[in-house]
This record gives C-alpha cells, structure tokens and sequence, in this order.
C-alpha cells in the first residue's frame, strides 16, 4: 500500500490541490484510493471535491467520533465517493476540538486504568476498518500546522509528500520542517520518510535553481505557478483534470502540461511503495478529450 501525508509548515503552496489531484491521478490509474482530509477550516480538500455538504451538521457521524470511540454507525458509512472514484471521508466542524476531544479519552481511560494513544488514533480506526487491505493508496491532508492531526496523518502514513515554493520562504518552511519530522520520529518512535519534495510556483530564476538544488528530497517534478487552472478548480470544486476536460473551453498546453506532471508524479510515489497501477493512462490524458 502506498500511504502518505502532504504537509508543508508555510501556508499557500497548494498543499491541498496536491493532494486532491494526486488522489485523482493515482484513481485514473486503476487504484482503490482512500483520501482522510483532517483541516478543521473552511477551504478544505472536501470542499474542493464537492463533498462537504455536512461539515456543520452536528447530527452526522465523522472520522473524530470514531477516533474518541464515539461513532454513530460503521466506517464505511463514513466514505463518500467523489470524482474518478476517489473514496473521501469528509471533513467535520468537529475537527476543530480534535485534540480536546482526544486529552478527554485519554483522560478518561486512564481513570480506568487503559491506555489511550492520542497520537495513533488515526492509524487504529483505519486498521480495524481494513483500510490497508482494501486500499491501493491512503492520503492523509491535515492543516498546515503542528499538532494532533498532523500527528495522526503522520503516524498513520508513515511518509510525507512535501509542496514547497522555491524561494527564501519555501527554504526556510523545509528546514523547519526537517526539525518538526525529527522531533516527530522522536516523540511516536517511528521512522518518518520523505517521498517527494513538490516544488510549486515555480520561475526559471536562479534563486529558484538555487533552492531546488539545494534541496534533500527527490523533486521527481517541478509545478510552475497556474493560478487560473487552481482557481477554477477551487470554483468549480474539481479536480484539474476535470476543470480542464469539462469547464475549458479548448485545450491550453500548459495546463495540460500540469495534468502530465501530476500524473508521473502519482506513478513516481507508487514506484516508490511497490504499488503497480493496472491501467495508467497516457500521461495528460483527457476523457474525454477537449479539442480546439
């Protein structure tokens, strides 16, 4: 199974279309691809799908009342499916009070003399539910700062996918992270991979040139910026690869250049965990195809 979490400490490096395309590219593939989004705020990777209907409907069961063995019915119930058959759970507003949520489980199994891992809650629910047996690939994309949904996503992935803009800022936010996954592997006990570093925004400067050979992790492709591209799937709640086959008019080469790179990007993460895709498409491949 491939697993893995995006995460980036610096905040707009496209963190969340990454994961939401990198989810649809490895669904084009063949694979059984499971997505658990962890950001509390609006904006989310469920909102980017179209899938985040009932994030403020205290009614409805969610990923946080499983972790706190509170569950209102089976996982599987949990799972939406969205587009290319990407399998989601959605986010929840009771996201926000996850770690509140989980010191009070602790607290309260403790008092009975349990134990209660408030780090690998996570990794618990989704092994008891079969994930990793069910699932070719797992992506986890919690918020863009450190706590017990990054922690989770970490402990239940194993592994990093890491966007970073190639400038000053980018730079500084991959050594603080460097540090964060250090105390990490530290604090769980567990070894902590990086799969890829996904450079985005990028400009044929030399001060980009500069952070990218600089960089430790394989950079396997290089994003240049596409905001129009990223906007429109923000506002139509898709994936790029269905912005540009369904609400583009004609094809535009750069953007189609993006689908490719997202696509090798997806087959260079499962050469990495020994996942073989049954039917990958030719890299950019529409379907259906938009003509001039």
């Amino acid at each position: 199974m491939l697993a893995y979490t995006t995460y980036s400490e610096a905040g707009g490096v496209a963190k969340t279309t990454t994961a939401a395309n990198l989810a649809v590219a490895h669904a084009r593939a063949g694979l059984d691809v499971l997505v658990v989004p962890l950001d509390p705020q609006d904006g989310n990777l469920s909102h980017l799908l179209g899938v985040d209907d009932d994030r403020a409907d205290p009614s409805v069961d969610n990923i946080v009342r499983h972790m706190v063995n509170r569950p209102k019915g089976p996982f599987e119930e949990l799972i939406v499916t969205a587009e290319s058959g990407v399998d989601i759970i959605p986010e929840h507003n009771m996201l926000s009070d996850l770690a509140d949520n989980l010191r009070r489980e602790k607290e309260q199994a403790e008092a009975m003399g349990e134990s209660f891992g408030v780090n690998t809650r996570l990794l618990s629910v989704l092994r008891d539910a079969g994930v990793h047996e069910t699932y070719d690939v797992l992506i986890c994309d919690p918020p863009a700062t450190e706590g017990r949904h990054l922690y989770n996503a970490i402990t239940a992935t194993h592994s990093l996918v890491i966007p970073v803009e190639p400038s000053a800022k980018g730079e500084a936010s991959v050594k603080g992270l460097e540090s964060l996954v250090a105390g990490i592997e530290d604090t769980l006990d567990i070894d902590v991979g990086v799969l890829a570093a996904v450079p985005v925004k990028w400009s044929n400067t030399n001060e980009a040139q500069r952070v990218l050979d600089e960089l430790e992790y394989s950079t396997p492709e290089v994003f240049r910026s596409r905001e129009s591209l990223m906007n429109g799937c923000w506002r139509q709640q898709c994936s790029a690869f269905t912005y540009v086959s369904e609400h583009r008019d004609r094809t535009r080469d750069h953007e189609l250049d993006t689908l490719e790179r997202y696509d090798r990007l997806a087959r260079h993460l499962e050469q990495q965990a020994g996942v073989e895709p049954p039917a990958p498409p030719e890299p950019g491949a529409l379907e259906p195809e938009v003509t001039a």
